[in-house]
């Protein structure tokens, strides 16, 4: 489906990861529902087609596999300076990329608002968005507009050629770059 994409997986630089001492307590209370969370992430990290797709796309943009040193799935949401939370980040000197799920309160509100299924289809893509976009950070490490712009385009380019049709599915792509707003206000409405 993505042609020229080499046999190099990303999928082997996968790891869980947990840093317990950084979290609060209330994150820590529930830590079965976020190891559940970074299982499901994983395996939409793992797919095949997914990880072709990465080959191909990392080709196209000149990225070397090698630059990738490890990709941390953490277990716990991690929030910026300014409150809001993170997707992922990359650490460009180290190779070092981390995703971040979101918080539990966030989760809820998103499963009430949209379904479970919606919600598990959300997190699946959300986490590939992210990916797509801290690997892109590899070349473009402070063109943040162009980084966005690529991973929109990136992650478009492969929903579409995954028969992404139905309009449930559609709906669930355009709330990964959509969503913003609402998760702001749900974690504040959770948080204050």
């Amino acid at each position: 489906m993505f042609p020229d994409a080499s046999t190099g997986l990303l999928s082997s630089k996968m790891t869980i990861n947990i840093d317990l001492p950084r979290v609060g307590c209330s994150a820590q209370k529930h830590i079965s529902y976020y190891l559940k969370y970074c299982r499901f992430v994983v395996k939409s990290l793992e797919l095949a087609s997914f990880q072709q797709f990465l080959c191909w796309m990392l080709k196209k943009e000149k990225i070397e596999e090698q630059k990738v040193s490890c990709i941390d799935i953490k277990v716990f949401p991690r929030r910026r300076k300014n409150g809001k939370c993170l997707a992922g980040n990359c650490d460009v000197n180290r190779g070092k990329i981390r995703i971040y799920p979101k918080p539990i309160k966030v989760c809820l509100f998103f499963t009430q608002k949209f379904g479970k299924q919606t919600f598990m289809a959300y997190a699946g893509n959300r986490a590939q968005a992210a990916l797509i976009h801290e690997l892109l950070h590899l070349k473009y490490v402070a063109d943040e507009p162009k980084v966005r712009e690529l991973t929109r385009e990136y992650f478009f380019t492969f929903t579409k050629n995954h028969s992404v049709n139905s309009p449930w599915k559609r709906r669930v792509n355009t709330l990964i770059f959509r969503l913003d707003a609402l998760d702001e206000s749900s974690e504040n409405r959770f948080t204050k």
